[in-house]
């Protein structure tokens, strides 16, 4: 069975609807009304082999800000939602994946513990109409609506699109390692007997 969820959010700055299926085969919808945001987006779903529905109307007149950060809160509700009670689940992934000259590095535990760290100066302060320090933003909110202990780390890079795009494809590919079945774990992989 696969595991997924849906997840909106409604607020004066923003509205949006998310379907996420953790066992998929990367197929994407993505119209947060940022360019580079929704390719990053597809990037994730398409690596992690989730399929992903994204719609968001935000206000951008303003920025950013609120369409990325919320959009990182809809998604890790999706994700803690589709993870039930976690059973059977592998916990921990990591990645290193390389993109021209970006080298990412992305850790992640399912522990239902939020922690966050992100190593990433960006050359430029814009990739197309996002703003670098929103990506920082995003993957923050993941970890603390998604309650999970995430780690990235830029270990090389010159280029902002292709820093930017290697995080996202690491942690798409950490993300399905940790949420991967092993039939070995029968209840939770934790001494605690609860990943919550």
């Amino acid at each position: 069975m696969d595991r997924c969820a849906a997840a909106e959010r409604k607020t004066k700055e923003t509205e949006i609807c998310l379907t996420l299926n953790l066992d998929g085969m990367g197929k994407s919808k993505i119209d947060t009304g940022i360019g580079f945001f929704d390719h990053m987006l597809e990037s994730f779903a398409r690596h992690g082999f989730f399929d992903l529905e994204v719609k968001v109307k935000g206000d951008l007149h303003v920025d950013g800000h609120h369409t990325v950060e919320d959009t990182g809160i809809v998604l890790g509700q999706a994700i803690k939602e589709a993870l039930g009670g976690k059973t059977g689940v592998k916990r921990y992934g990591s990645f290193l994946l390389p993109m021209d000259d970006a080298l990412a590095l992305c850790a992640i535990d399912l522990c239902g513990r939020p922690y966050f760290h992100y190593e990433c100066s960006y050359p430029s302060e814009k990739i197309g109409d996002l703003d670098t320090e929103l990506i920082h933003e995003f993957f923050y909110a993941i970890s603390y609506s998604a309650g999970i202990n995430l780690h990235i780390k830029m270990l090389s890079g010159r280029n902002s699109h292709h820093m930017a795009e290697a995080s996202f494809k690491a942690f798409a590919k950490a993300l399905d390692e940790a949420a991967a079945k092993d039939e070995r774990i029968k209840d939770v992989l934790s001494t605690k007997g609860s990943l919550a």
